[in-house]
């Protein structure tokens, strides 16, 4: 299995960052500052490593709006992505470990897998194209659609949705959720938000569900059709 060199996981780690933070808006760059808390680096060391990608052609530092990634460098973002995605399915699927303790593994074991083991692993799993979290996995051309999704915290009370994604940055949050049985694919409604930022009472698959604002900010719904309106002729 190839590995890869010390001085080109740190290239995977800061292009995969980037990426991540300029996803949403990808005319506007990261942050010195932003990366530095991404990655938990001084900025000093950030702007270093800045230097060295602008060098390899993997991204270039724009005045007044941050660091974006240059083609190769969004494709080699994309190749981390890919491999990490499928690796927390893997250890999802084939090992049964719990979707809140994957992110961690996968971090280290994107660096050591080969694109050839992934392919593998990809078709074993029969070629996903969400990871456990509901993340878009690129396929193997480095192409990668992102859902239209609508935060559950923004949705209309009484509005039909189902559960697309979930934030993996917080694993005790991961773990509510699937303590209470919310997962990706749970049917769910907003019935009623308390004021002030209060918790967001909804119907989660048939149940009630208090969940608080964070909470749902970390999750993401696809809107459903409403059921059809029936008149009883009887």
């Amino acid at each position: 299995m190839a590995t890869h060199s010390a001085a080109s996981t740190s290239a995977e780690d800061y292009a995969k960052a980037i990426y991540s933070l300029t996803r949403e808006t990808p005319d506007e760059g990261a942050s010195t500052n932003d990366l530095a808390e991404r990655l938990g680096i001084s900025t000093g060391a950030v702007s270093t490593m800045i230097r060295r990608l602008d060098d390899a052609g993997l991204a270039e530092h724009v005045p007044y709006h941050g660091v974006r990634l240059t083609d190769d460098g969004r494709r080699l973002a994309l190749r981390v992505i890919r491999r990490h995605r499928i690796l927390e399915l893997f250890l999802v699927h084939s090992l049964d470990m719990p979707w809140q303790d994957v992110h961690q593994h996968a971090e280290t074991l994107e660096h050591a897998a080969s694109d050839e083991l992934i392919e593998l692993i990809a078709q074993h799993l029969g070629n996903p194209t969400i990871d456990p979290h509901g993340d878009p996995i690129p396929d193997r051309n480095l192409e990668i659609v992102e859902p239209d999704l609508t935060r559950v915290s923004d949705l209309t009370p009484g509005e039909p949705a189902e559960l697309a994604r979930v934030s993996d940055a917080d694993p005790e949050m991961l773990a509510y959720l699937a303590g209470r049985g919310i997962g990706i694919g749970s049917r769910l409604a907003v019935i009623a938000r308390q004021p002030f930022d209060g918790p967001t009472d909804l119907e989660v698959d048939g149940a009630a569900v208090s969940l608080g604002t964070p909470l749902t900010r970390a999750m993401y719904a696809r809107r459903r059709p409403a059921p059809p309106y029936v008149v009883d002729g009887s």
